[in-house]
């Protein structure tokens, strides 16, 4: 036995080796080391503030791969080389031949692409990543993507000068305009909003006044299921469409809430209303504008489609991405999330016109809980409102008579029938009293 492990022992020591340390064997360029990375520290380590394109993390892309890749129209250089979007390329062209021949002989296709070439380092600046491609291929990609936009907004808006030719797929097949909805907002398929707009303004007509913004907004006037307001507010700075529409969603939501640190779970949307609560569909132009007032909870309406997971789902993620953008749009799905935790409280809202559900009720009464799932909230924007529904909840009175509406006056003939069992009691009273005295 003692042999035995004798010998076990010295195999072991074979199959293992000479006991070395790693720095006996390996020889290190101190010098060099040391140069290699002070060279990388030497480099602009901090994200530049013209960045506003960004690729969505992993932690959020896993979640819905579909909510963040197009389904025909890559604009933008990440997802050109992808097979499902060579189909639409001949589209983008149509329309780009279609832009320099209504428009005068002094806007040309060079004129164009030369004018794209000066701002060309600018906007490759906005993307937070690396784009493998060419300046001559860049350039290229902007000019057709762009002029693509353009057209498109100016066809959607006024067909009358812009017309729209019988074989122009995008208006002819009910499948087009869906793809363009979903695409258009993502946040990895945009150009610069500098590109659009230095196209937008030399093939502008002068006697037209209608902005770039106004008619990419008219374009999505019905994604959120309300149109905008006849008159805009004054849009300045917006990096691409999807800052547009934040922007149009921010600035039209009244007055500017103040975030705060911090978070307050609130009742379901069931148990507010049986604690007397009332819900009212609001006329705001913004699904953000969120009011609570003398036990009256606010909330414009809202269209739940499969556009509106992918709308939602993007801003959070340019939202968590963009470092000089605040949570509204994360605080917003946070709220409805709290408000909604059964097909019940779904039932609830739809009744009461604040919801205009297109989905099956289970996917709708999971809709807000998967949209900001692995998202950080730094400040949330509706935490006073919860504090103060939080208040209403626990008062005594608005609870019971909400209770005595419900079980006793909901119906005209519950009403008859309290009616009917008060008369009968004073008829009784009245009866005692008189057989009393006699």
């Amino acid at each position: 036995m003692a042999r035995s492990e004798r010998d076990g022992g010295t195999r072991s020591a074979d199959i293992c080796g000479p006991s070395h340390g790693v720095d006996d064997q390996v020889t290190v360029d101190i010098d060099s080391l040391t140069s290699s990375v002070e060279s990388m520290m030497s480099q602009n380590l901090i994200m530049p503030d013209k960045v506003c394109i960004f690729k969505v993390p992993h932690i959020l892309r896993r979640h819905s791969e579909k909510a963040y890749t197009p389904n025909a129209f890559s604009i933008g250089p990440w997802h050109r080389h992808h097979p499902l979007m060579k189909s639409t390329e001949k589209i983008k062209l149509k329309y780009l031949k279609g832009l320099l021949c209504q428009r005068s002989a002094s806007i040309t296709l060079k004129g164009l692409i030369k004018s794209t070439r000066v701002i060309e380092k600018e906007a490759r600046s906005c993307y937070a990543g690396p784009i493998d491609v060419g300046v001559e291929d860049f350039v290229r990609m902007l000019v057709i993507d762009g002029c693509f936009l353009i057209e498109l907004f100016r066809k959607d808006h006024d067909h009358e000068n812009h017309p729209r030719e019988d074989d122009d797929p995008i208006f002819n097949m009910s499948c087009m305009k869906q793809y363009l909805y979903h695409d258009l907002i993502l946040v990895e398929n945009q150009i610069p909003w500098l590109v659009l707009e230095n196209l937008f303004n030399m093939t502008a007509d002068p006697e037209n006044t209608t902005t770039l913004a106004q008619l990419a907004l008219k374009f999505f006037d019905n994604i959120f299921s309300f149109h905008p307001p006849r008159k805009l507010p004054s849009y300045q700075g917006q990096k691409h469409l999807l800052d547009l529409l934040r922007n149009w969603l921010v600035l039209s939501s009244g007055k500017e809430e103040n975030g705060e640190t911090g978070w307050e779970p609130i009742p379901s949307v069931t148990n507010l209303v049986d604690a007397g609560i009332k819900l009212k569909a609001g006329e705001s132009s913004s699904i953000l504008d969120i009011k609570f007032e003398n036990g009256v909870l606010e909330i414009p309406p809202l269209l739940i489609q499969e556009t509106t997971e992918v709308i939602i789902r993007n801003l959070i993620s340019y939202e968590q991405c963009c470092p000089k953008c605040t949570d509204r749009i994360t605080s917003y799905a946070v709220l409805l999330d709290n408000l909604i935790n059964t097909n019940k409280d779904m039932d609830t809202f739809t009744g009461s016109g604040i919801i205009d559900n297109w989905l099956n009720p289970d996917e709708a009464t999971q809709f807000f809980n998967k949209l900001y799932q692995d998202a950080y909230l730094k400040k949330y924007y509706y935490l006073k409102l919860c504090q103060e529904m939080n208040r209403y909840h626990q008062r005594r009175f608005p609870r019971w008579r909400a209770l005595l509406m419900s079980n006793y006056l909901g119906t005209p003939w519950a009403i008859v029938s309290i009616f009917a069992a008060a008369t009968l009691l004073i008829l009784t009273i009245v009866q005692t009293i008189f057989t009393i005295i006699k």
